[in-house]
């Protein structure tokens, strides 16, 4: 099963955690707020831990990429 889709129409097409319209930059947002994953989990408890670590591992892979300067 995939954890995070992209579904049209579904908060404007933005990364989601599967089954919910919870956003990968808002577990982000959350983590940069200070929650904890047990803080996450339990003010949405439809999620599973699963669900957290690959909302990190996609904003991770997103992330990477190289950067190229033009001179």
């Amino acid at each position: 099963m995939e954890r995070i889709v992209t579904v049209e129409g579904v908060r404007g097409g933005r990364p989601t955690i599967a089954g919910s319209r919870l956003t990968v930059a808002e577990v982000l947002e959350m983590f940069g707020a200070g929650m904890t994953e047990a803080d996450i989990l339990e003010a949405f408890p439809q999620l599973a831990a699963e669900d957290i670590r690959a909302a990190l591992a996609y904003a991770a892979r997103e992330f990477d990429h190289p950067v190229v300067i033009a001179k």
